[in-house]
């Protein structure tokens, strides 16, 4: 039974953002090519983002994958590991794109587009089959994402659009996180914390990218 549960939100996972790629494709102002390598991109970096999971979960889980590591197989991810994910793919990028000079906001912007459609599809599957009644808020904050992001993608630069998103999207949180007892992204709780610290960091980083943009001309 337990098996079948976890396949089943597996499925879920992977059905969503299938229709998240579909869509990309669909609706992506990008050439054919450029779609092809970011999605090729995004692909590995979902790859990378899975691994950074499960050392997250034998790091939270150390003493016991010592004593005996098939154990850990048993342990079901919980949101420390998707925590620890985050920041690590966070940390990889901002190495590559200082070391390796990777262009990461066209990706960013890629990525967006295809978390909020996946999430979409993934929280209107819970709401509407799984009979999962929480996943309704979040269900409302994606649609206001995803028509601010189609809205604003023609008129803002590519950084102030994902600064907005990036601010909607966490004070949306943070909102829910206190009007219903949890809210969660692809299954995992989103802690009032962590979400809080990932708007900081975030538009940190971002305005310091649209300022430095302005300082050389960019905008």
């Amino acid at each position: 039974m337990a098996i079948a549960s976890k396949l089943t939100a597996i499925g879920i996972i992977a059905l969503s953002f299938a229709v998240g790629f579909l869509s990309f494709y669909l609706l992506s102002d990008l050439t054919r090519e450029q779609k092809k390598l970011q999605v090729e991109e995004i692909i590995s970096q979902l790859f990378n983002f899975v691994i950074f999971i499960w050392i997250g979960k034998i790091l939270i889980n150390l003493s016991t994958f010592i004593s005996d590591p098939l154990s850990i197989l048993a342990y079901p991810s919980d949101s420390k590991s998707f925590y620890f994910a985050i920041v690590s793919i966070a940390l990889m990028l901002l190495y590559k794109s200082k070391q390796k000079n990777m262009q990461v906001i066209p990706l960013l912007d890629s990525f967006v587009h295809l978390f909020l459609i996946s999430s979409f599809v993934y929280e209107f599957i819970q709401f509407v089959v799984v009979d999962n009644f929480y996943a309704l808020g979040y269900l409302i904050l994606l649609s206001i994402l995803i028509a601010i992001f189609f809205l604003l993608r023609e008129r803002f630069t590519t950084l102030k659009m994902l600064t907005v998103i990036v601010i909607v999207w966490s004070i949306g949180m943070l909102i829910l996180g206190f009007v219903q007892p949890f809210v969660t992204v692809f299954g995992y709780i989103m802690a009032p914390w962590f979400v809080g610290l990932f708007l900081v960091m975030s538009v940190g980083i971002l305005t310091y990218k649209i300022r430095r943009g302005l300082h050389n001309g960019y905008y």
